[in-house]
């Protein structure tokens, strides 16, 4: 990746991880069993797999889709986009996934995860983001469920669809859940985030690299 792409794709990472991490905890390697209790934990207590209706006093909900066409065949960038463990690299604070299950149903894949951020803050910061990730092997999408340090809750669809032979569109359609005061920034720094990490996949993928 490109030093000036790079710098790209951390600049709407930090604004909001520097938010973020005054509810951080120091930078620590967390055993994958520690990891897989927290994703327990805030599965049942922040129930961030569901959408709440109406939502609780002084939180707010705000959705933004944004699209990118990749040069390969859709198959090929369905198989690498999907993959988080392909997001390291593209998201420049992402050090490591750790998948706690993952098991397929009548064609659809489940996979609890947590992602962990490291913020380059003096002393670094870890940031944890528990996820569901469920895809849908023959139609081409997928989704995820997730909850961030802060108490964001971030739902998300990604469709992937064919142009032709070798290019694909991919959308992802976001939708951010936090505190009201926070919901503006969250909502414009999380889709410049997730738009940096598109062109990083974007780029490997059309590079052969993935």
């Amino acid at each position: 990746m490109t030093t000036r792409l790079l710098r790209l794709l951390s600049a709407p990472l930090l604004a909001l991880s520097l938010v973020l991490s005054v509810m951080g905890a120091p930078a620590r390697a967390d055993t994958d069993a520690q990891l897989a209790r927290e994703w327990q934990y805030a599965w049942n207590f922040y129930k961030f797999y569901q959408v709440a209706d109406p939502l609780p006093d002084g939180r707010a909900r705000k959705s933004q889709s944004i699209s990118i066409v990749i040069n390969a065949p859709r198959t090929r960038v369905f198989k690498a986009y999907s993959d988080f463990e392909h997001h390291i690299g593209a998201n420049p604070f992402l050090e490591r996934v750790v998948t706690h299950s993952d098991t397929t149903k009548h064609g659809v894949r489940t996979k609890n995860l947590t992602a962990i951020e490291v913020i380059p803050l003096e002393p670094p910061v870890t940031l944890n983001t528990h996820a569901q990730q469920r895809l849908n092997l023959t139609k081409y999408c997928y989704e995820v469920d997730s909850w961030s340090t802060g108490n964001i809750v971030t739902h998300q669809k990604i469709v992937f669809e064919s142009l032709g032979t070798s290019r694909t569109r991919v959308t992802e359609n976001l939708t951010f859940e936090t505190t009201s005061d926070l919901i503006d920034f969250t909502l414009s720094q999380g889709v410049l985030a997730h738009q940096g990490i598109q062109q990083g996949l974007k780029q490997r993928i059309e590079s052969g690299e993935l």
